[in-house]
């Protein structure tokens, strides 16, 4: 199975609201619990997904678009670290 399709029934397993966990995704998705968490890598480096310790849950439009300018602009004031809205550190 290709990556992409993998990453599309793992992306699909994740309820629209709360979260889940790998196991749960397994047994979803019926895919091995290695398999589903290198598709929970990719996705989230594609900013689709937020992990938080075990648990997994989809991001909003929203989030994915801060988190998105967060990482490819850098003269913004702020950093966005675990969810958290941090002012950035101004360099002496």
């Amino acid at each position: 199975m290709r990556e992409e399709d993998l990453d599309w029934a793992v992306y699909h397993g994740i309820p629209e609201t709360g979260s889940t966990t790998v196991e749960d995704l397994a047994a979803v998705t019926g895919f091995e619990p290695d398999a589903v968490t290198a598709s929970l890598e990719r996705l989230e480096r594609y900013i689709l997904i937020r992990r938080s310790g075990e648990a997994v849950r989809l991001l909003s439009v929203q989030e994915s678009l801060i988190e998105c300018q967060c990482r490819h602009t850098e003269d913004l004031p702020f950093v966005i670290e675990n969810g958290v809205v941090r002012a950035k550190r101004r360099e002496s």
